[in-house]
């Protein structure tokens, strides 16, 4: 039996991004699941679909994500953004954003660090979540979904991460005004990733935040685990180690952890 459609709430311009198109439910499965169907139904992108709630949130890795009322749950659908060998900054991208959006929106300056690829963290503790996923389209276009998690009022106790919220951290930050702030973030960075050096601004602004750089971490891959000094980025994002011999090795895909965790 399939389920109920989402009730939609507001449709119309997104705030804070007027170019944008948005829609707000009270509950759903997944705001990414949502765009992906959207896109699939011939949508032209350039969508933002919010949640109050998700039933079936998700992260990376396919990993749950609790998505309880208070936080913020939004996704970005993009149709044909860049060459699909250029999507893999995204994530970059969007943590750069979303990182701004929260100092825009609690009245802070450099509260957050960014874990590799695109965590927020606090003191070490994890404050959002971002997962991009992008499709081929049977008519060839390329659907790319940035969706993000916010912990506002509440945060779950991951298995895998220490977790935080803005409001446990004495921020005062509602879903609708960091939703608002993110919306301008993001376009305004989407505009700066299609100038010809526009990922490497993004790059250099990511590294201003960076958590671990010159560190000893380890990144948990699918097949190995790769120890090593956080060295760079390198000009599409991926993660530069340099190894206990002095040669460097390039990461493309893992979870971060200090050595030692």
């Amino acid at each position: 039996m399939n389920s109920p459609a989402p009730h939609l709430q507001t449709k119309g311009p997104a705030p804070g991004a007027p170019d944008f198109l948005y829609e707000a439910y009270e509950t759903v499965g997944s705001t990414n699941a949502l765009c992906l169907e959207r896109a699939v139904s011939g949508h032209p992108g350039n969508l933002w679909i919010r949640a109050g709630v998700q039933t079936a949130g998700r992260g990376r890795r396919g990993r749950a994500w609790t998505s309880p009322q208070g936080n913020l749950f939004a996704s970005l659908l993009l149709i044909d953004p860049s060459p699909l060998a250029r999507i893999g900054e995204l994530p970059l991208l969007s943590a750069v954003a979303l990182a701004e959006a929260v100092d825009k929106a609690a009245g802070t300056l450099q509260l957050v660090s960014l874990k590799w690829p695109n965590d927020l963290l606090v003191d070490g503790a994890k404050l959002s979540g971002i997962l991009l996923e992008a499709e081929t389209l049977k008519d060839g276009r390329l659907a790319a979904v940035m969706g993000f998690g916010v912990n506002c009022v509440s945060h779950p106790d991951p298995a895998l991460y220490r977790a935080t919220d803005l409001r446990s951290l004495g921020y005062q930050v509602s879903a609708d005004s960091l939703f608002a702030a993110l919306a301008e973030t993001l376009a305004k960075y989407i505009a700066i990733w299609h100038q010809p050096d526009g990922f490497d601004r993004i790059r250099r602004q990511w590294l201003k935040r960076a958590a671990h750089l010159g560190q000893k971490i380890t990144v948990r891959a699918a097949q190995e685990e790769i120890t090593g000094i956080f060295d760079d980025l390198d000009a599409s994002g991926h993660l530069v180690l340099r190894l206990d011999n002095g040669q460097k090795r390039t990461v493309y895909a893992g979870d971060v952890f200090l050595s030692g965790e």
